[in-house]
């Protein structure tokens, strides 16, 4: 039986560095450009729980009628892998899970299509 591998750097957790993180930040900040939605406004992604929100303008006025910003989504990853997508139900006032995928390149395609009007409406 082989030996286990030992951990080399075993304080070097993502949770502790960091790095991780706002790598994932950065890719969802430049994944939002793809969009089919709304492309002429500008979202942001801020830091939400262990996960990362997706807040926008609302220039429908659908949801906010004063034209502020909104929650569209909130990507999480998983305790158990991969990685979860909610979208904001904006009546109820709370997140909704809408997708659990492998990577985060799975989910962040499914934000960008939205061919449902889950998230950009």
């Amino acid at each position: 039986m082989a030996a286990a591998c030992p951990t080399i750097w075993p304080e070097a957790t993502p949770a502790s560095t960091g790095l991780v993180s706002a790598l994932d930040a950065r890719r969802i900040e430049k994944a939002l450009p793809r969009r089919a939605r709304y492309k002429y406004v500008h979202p942001r992604v801020l830091r939400e729980g262990a996960g990362w929100k997706v807040v926008s303008p609302n220039c429908s006025r659908s949801i906010h009628p004063q034209g502020g910003e909104i929650d569209i989504a909130w990507l999480v990853p998983a305790e158990q892998g991969g990685w979860l997508l909610h979208a904001r139900n904006h009546k109820q006032g709370s997140w909704v899970l809408k997708q659990h995928a492998a990577t985060l390149s799975v989910l962040l395609t499914h934000l960008c299509w939205d061919a449902d009007r889950e998230f950009w409406q």
